[in-house]
């Protein structure tokens, strides 16, 4: 009888060489590097996302009025005495209104720095948020003082 030598079909032939593996994860890693260089190369030299951050049309700055004219955003209006403190970690200021505690609108505001306004009768414009804490919070576009 004729014995035949067979090799196990699934025995790799060669094996896997990890510095291949390697090489190629470098080239690849390289490439993209450099086309992310590439990239934030051309979009400096075309002008694409240069301004100024923080301003906007309609930004409004007198004695007695601050913030952004949007009417569309900044819907929701209060006015009342501007005090310093939230509640309970929600709002950077309040404003304290008639009609006791339950009135009072707690504030933030990326547009408006409030710090100027405390002590002061005022008229604000915001957007209302859901709070947890507060009965009212209201992220401020517009502050004008009143008399």
């Amino acid at each position: 009888m004729d014995q035949v030598e067979s090799q196990s079909p699934l025995e790799p032939l060669e094996e896997p060489t990890p510095k291949n593996s390697s090489k190629v994860f470098v080239l690849v890693f390289g490439i993209l590097v450099l086309l992310g260089v590439g990239t934030g190369y051309l979009l400096s030299r075309s002008g694409v996302g240069t301004g100024t951050v923080g301003q906007s049309k309609g930004v409004i700055k007198t004695e007695t009025v601050a913030g952004i004219s949007d009417e569309k955003t900044f819907k929701d209006s209060a006015q009342g005495r501007l005090e310093k403190g939230g509640i309970d970690g929600e709002g950077t200021h309040k404003l304290v209104r008639e009609g006791g505690e339950s009135q009072t609108a707690y504030l933030v505001s990326s547009v408006v720095n409030l710090d100027e306004y405390v002590g002061k009768n005022v008229k604000v414009w915001g957007e209302t948020f859901a709070a947890e804490k507060a009965s009212w919070l209201m992220d401020v576009g517009k502050v004008e003082v009143l008399p």
